[in-house]
């Protein structure tokens, strides 16, 4: 059997998802186990399995996945007060789905350090 990446699945459309935002180079959904009041994971579509594995092409990716963060918190989501951006890159670092992805989280404080 094939190893598949479920968020090329969300993004393929062949698993359903509660999508937030979509455009060329991402996909943002709500998190089915959410870890705060709002939970967005937000990925590119091009599949990048860990950050540590980025290069300097995919910059442009990556820097669109700052704006656009800062647009759904502001614009979709009305997180006037704050938010976290978070990317876990690899077993150490706590990442469980081998595709780039960043969380959006908000809707309360959130405290440092975070772990």
């Amino acid at each position: 059997m094939l190893n598949t990446c479920i968020f090329c699945e969300i993004i393929s459309g062949r698993v359903s998802s509660d999508k937030v935002f979509d455009d060329d180079m991402l996909y943002a959904f709500r998190d089915v186990n959410p870890q705060s009041p709002v939970h967005i994971v937000i990925v590119p579509k091009k599949h990048i399995s860990t950050l540590g594995e980025v290069c300097e092409s995919d910059e442009v990716v990556l820097g669109h996945i700052q704006v656009i963060a800062s647009k759904i918190a502001k614009e979709f989501l009305s997180l006037k007060n704050g938010f976290r951006v978070v990317s876990n890159c690899g077993y150490d670092g706590g990442q469980t789905v081998y595709h780039v992805h960043y969380h959006l989280l908000g809707g309360r404080v959130f405290k440092w350090p975070p772990g």
